[in-house]
């Protein structure tokens, strides 16, 4: 049997910097606790990255890539109630992998001019595809909502998938870390397009809520 290649060691610094990122917030963790971590000399991991800010550059790349491609593959086509429950899943997913830039995102942005500019296009993004997404539902009769109060939601909707899980950990700082948390956090982007469905849409989505609670 083949022995799989090792992973260079630009890919593990990568890897190890992004969970520890994720675990204790990236503002905790130095380049030092990083080498550590990895059990190589600070030299090597400088070799590779020149400081902090190189490293959190390179997980923006992946982090970036990755979501654009979450946030672009629900417009290809009307979607339905149950669609838009599956593309939240996958879009807290993606956030709560790359978790980090999300509860130390001001302190990044106010750092980091790449992180700056191109967050900003993903929070519009976020809000261009929940705009697509429920004026598909209207179109198909799913939803009843005026061009205003669809604008409004689609923001609600990008405010609460962008800063849910700054608000579960505001709640619980203390609590254990969790997966739980992405459901709870589609559930209640869902709960705000409730009221504006009609009928077999908004049964299909209590449907929905009751499986989950």
């Amino acid at each position: 049997m083949e022995k799989k290649p090792k992973r260079r060691t630009r890919e593990r610094i990568i890897e190890t910097s992004l969970r520890l990122f994720n675990d204790f917030g990236e503002p905790n963790v130095t380049t030092t606790v990083i080498s550590d971590e990895m059990n190589i000399s600070p030299g090597n991991l400088y070799y590779h990255f020149h400081n902090k800010d190189e490293i959190i550059e390179a997980i923006f790349v992946a982090f970036e890539r990755e979501i654009e491609e979450t946030l672009a593959a629900p417009t290809r086509r009307l979607a339905d109630v149950e669609d838009i429950w599956l593309f939240l899943h996958l879009l807290f997913e993606q956030i709560w992998k790359y978790r980090f830039f999300y509860r130390d995102l001001n302190d990044l942005l106010t750092r980091n001019r790449l992180l700056e500019i191109h967050f900003k296009q993903i929070m519009a993004h976020k809000v261009h595809t929940a705009t697509i997404l429920c004026e598909g539902l209207v179109s198909t009769g799913a939803m009843r909502a005026t061009t205003l109060e669809l604008r409004a939601l689609a923001t609600n909707m990008a405010v609460i998938a962008s800063y849910w899980l700054s608000f579960e950990y505001a709640c619980d700082p203390r609590g254990k870390v969790e997966s739980d948390r992405i459901g709870r956090g589609v559930y209640q982007v869902m709960a705000m397009i409730s009221p504006f469905l009609l009928e077999e849409s908004k049964g299909l989505l209590d449907k929905l809520s009751r499986e989950y609670l």
